[in-house]
């Protein structure tokens, strides 16, 4: 200011630094062999954008840990075990099972890292459950009144109209907890199949599939003795209240059924009835899977078309919808519904009559349009859109799906964010009330529908109705398992 007048100017000065540490402690959460590690942004980003994380992993000594975990461990054996973008969640692989591991982040800008967050708090790495890659007992078939003679009944599962479930042990050896499956068959139809059922179980030794231990055949019932299962269906465990569903999460689980569907293929055996009621987890805190009901799996020989009408309306196939030829890359349609349900909650072909799914399948009419897949990768779409195809030969084989980009990525750190499952739990519940409609009605309207399109002048064979025993005992022990 002088005599003639006076002026003013501002100016601001932004200060920038580092950003302040990540919020509170990251919170923890396991599953075989691996822990996911979560946690807050910085309540300071330091005057510009954070550029990432950097998330370092302790393990604890065992003397380490005092009672209180404050100082578990000391500042001693800190090490950087990955960098984030874009995520507030890692997971942290190939870990020492029974070993105990802290974590604590960094948060950092163009100007820095942050001082490191309060550490989580200890955690113990379980030990990963016993495989049952071992489980491959001796397969006998017995007459006569064995059964009781080698197993003890401890009490009664389920019971369904054509026999009962019983959780039984083994009076010598191992003492090992099975499940019994103790099955009317009065007429020779119903004989014939089960033991078709028992003879692909045989066949089957893999960690992946529900194992047979041994099987006993009276003039008026057969019993068959197999893994006892606690875990529960999978889709019931991934919209439980302590788990959270990742596609990490989604890609581990698929890669199992792949894992299993693939040594079927290679024993000439096809499933058919691939759905989410028939994967179930081996324990309930397992992210291993078994894959079970082979009460209508076929053995497939090249040289003879095999054609079948049976399965379950939102998960068959359109070979099967126009009576022809199955092949190996039948049950892959099925895997691909099963994906799709799993990462959206919903169901690609449903229709509100059976009619209108079999129409949408027949057309393979389906899209990524609704807002659930926003969140998804496209290599997930991706390895949907190669199994939901029309032509069977076109789909991915099982092998080909273990060797997909999708199943093969691991280190993607946008597949740890979180899956919405509200939709898969009005999936579950609908499927419920579902299961409870006679699978005689539905096969007739396959036929109905097949018969109505002139997709087939051929007469339904023998096998097309299945032995209804499996389902019914199987629902049961689903149910009380």
């Amino acid at each position: 200011m002088n005599e003639l007048g006076s002026d003013a100017a501002a100016a601001s000065v932004a200060v920038e630094g580092p950003p302040d540490s990540p919020s509170g402690k990251p919170s923890i959460s396991q599953g075989p062999d691996r822990i996911a590690v979560a946690w807050c942004g910085p309540p300071y980003d330091g005057g510009c954008m954070i550029t990432g994380f950097i998330i370092e992993m302790q393990q604890v000594p065992a003397e380490a840990i005092d009672e209180t975990d404050k100082l578990a461990g000391g500042e001693s054996g800190w090490h950087e075990i990955a960098t984030v973008v874009d995520s507030l969640a890692y997971t942290v692989k190939n870990l020492t099972p029974s070993a105990t591991y802290r974590f604590r982040v960094r948060a950092k800008n163009v100007h820095g890292c942050s001082t490191p967050s309060l550490p989580s708090d200890p955690v113990e790495l379980q030990a990963q459950e016993i495989s049952t890659e071992d489980f491959h007992r001796p397969i006998c078939v017995k007459s006569g009144g064995d059964f009781k003679s080698r197993f003890e009944i401890l009490d009664e599962l389920g019971k369904g109209r054509f026999g009962v479930v019983y959780r039984v042990q083994e009076r010598e050896e191992s003492k090992q907890i099975l499940a019994a499956k103790v099955i009317k068959c009065i007429k020779a139809q119903d004989r014939q199949k089960v033991m078709e059922e028992i003879s692909i179980m045989k066949s089957l030794q893999h960690p992946k599939l529900l194992q047979l231990a041994a099987s006993f055949e009276s003039a008026r019932e057969i019993v068959m003795v197999m893994e006892y299962i606690t875990g529960g269906e999978l889709f019931e465990r991934v919209v439980a209240d302590d788990f959270t569903l990742t596609e990490r999460d989604c890609i581990l689980f698929l890669r199992q059924v792949c894992e299993g569907v693939a040594y079927m293929h290679t024993q000439s055996i096809v499933h058919l009835d691939l759905k989410p009621e028939n994967i179930m987890c081996h324990t309930r805190t397992s992210h291993q899977i078994k894959i079970i009901d082979f009460g209508l799996a076929q053995r497939l020989n090249t040289n003879t078309p095999v054609r079948v009408l049976f399965g379950t309306p939102e998960f068959i196939p359109p070979e099967i919808i126009s009576y022809e030829p199955i092949g190996f890359q039948s049950d892959m349609w099925s895997v691909g519904v099963i994906c799709y349900v799993l990462l959206s909650g919903l169901s690609p072909f449903m229709g509100d009559t059976d009619v209108d799914t079999f129409s949408n399948i027949t057309l393979a009419d389906y899209d990524f349009d609704d807002e659930a897949f926003d969140c998804v990768s496209q290599e997930a779409k991706d390895f949907i859109s190669n199994l939901l195809v029309h032509r069977k030969e076109n789909r991915l084989t099982a092998k080909q799906c273990l060797e997909s980009k999708w199943l093969t990525q691991a280190h993607d750190e946008n597949l740890s964010n979180k899956i919405c499952t509200d939709k898969l739990k009005k999936f579950i519940i609908r499927r419920k009330w579902q299961l409870a409609e006679q699978v005689p009605q539905r096969n007739q309207r396959i036929q109905h529908y097949n018969n109505n399109n002139q997709y087939s002048k051929n007469i339904i064979q023998n096998n097309a109705l299945p032995c209804p025993t499996h389902r019914c005992l199987d629902a049961q022990q689903r149910r009380f398992g």
